[in-house]
């Protein structure tokens, strides 16, 4: 008959001791959340024209690499996108005005101005976006008529601070660099189709944490770039 030998007690609970501790530090160096950078200034990132057949995608993106933009949407392809407005909004996103259907606002009179505002803030709600507070007219352009429908609407006019030239052709370098330029509180104008802005997401997303700043919201009170609330 054989014996089998015994551990004394003390050595037992220390030894015990030991593996709990190795095994609880394992679990929490696996566990723990990477630390993120603390934001020392916030920035407006916008997206115009949308929603479209790249819209997902850019959601997809921006969610991936932990950024929020304004997304300034066409109210015809709200209309037509209903799924897309309510995509936005559970990813993250603040959805603003850009018009009906994107005309020249200034070449218009104020009765056509109203419609455009006007329908678009209807096709948004309609989506499940909510009501627009942000205004952004087609091309940039504006005067004190269109300055005044938006208001009668409850709308702050957004420009930009920055403009990315995304729509012009520019390369995802470049469209990256433009947003490298961005300070704290300033906007920087995007669009919702070009491939090369898909493109820069994971380096926007690291030229900003590089530099502190993090991706706001706008305030309707100044117009700037703040944090979400």
């Amino acid at each position: 008959m054989t014996t089998r030998a015994r551990l004394p007690l003390r050595a037992l609970v220390t030894a015990l001791t030991v593996l709990t501790t190795a095994a609880t530090a394992t679990f929490t160096a696996t566990a723990a959340p990477a630390r993120t950078t603390a934001c020392t200034g916030y920035v407006g990132l916008t997206f115009d024209d949308g929603p479209s057949g790249t819209t997902t995608r850019l959601l997809d993106a921006l969610r991936q690499n932990g950024l929020r933009a304004t997304m300034f949407n066409q109210g015809q392809n709200a209309a037509a996108n209903q799924s897309l407005v309510r995509a936005q909004v559970a990813a993250g996103m603040w959805v603003g005005n850009h018009s009906y259907t994107h005309p020249h606002l200034t070449r218009l009179s104020q009765a056509q101005i109203d419609s455009e505002i006007s329908r678009t803030q209807q096709a948004v709600a309609n989506a499940g976006g909510g009501t627009p507070k942000l205004f952004r007219p087609p091309y940039g352009e504006t005067n004190a008529t269109v300055k005044s429908v938006a208001a009668r609407y409850g709308l702050t006019e957004i420009i930009w601070h920055v403009d990315s030239q995304d729509w012009n052709g520019a390369s995802t370098d470049a469209i990256v660099q433009s947003v490298a330029r961005l300070t704290n509180g300033q906007i920087i104008l995007m669009h919702d189709w070009p491939a090369n802005t898909l493109a820069a997401i994971p380096r926007i997303a690291r030229t900003l944490a590089s530099r502190g700043l993090c991706a706001g919201t706008i305030s309707p009170q100044t117009g700037r770039a703040v944090a979400p609330s």
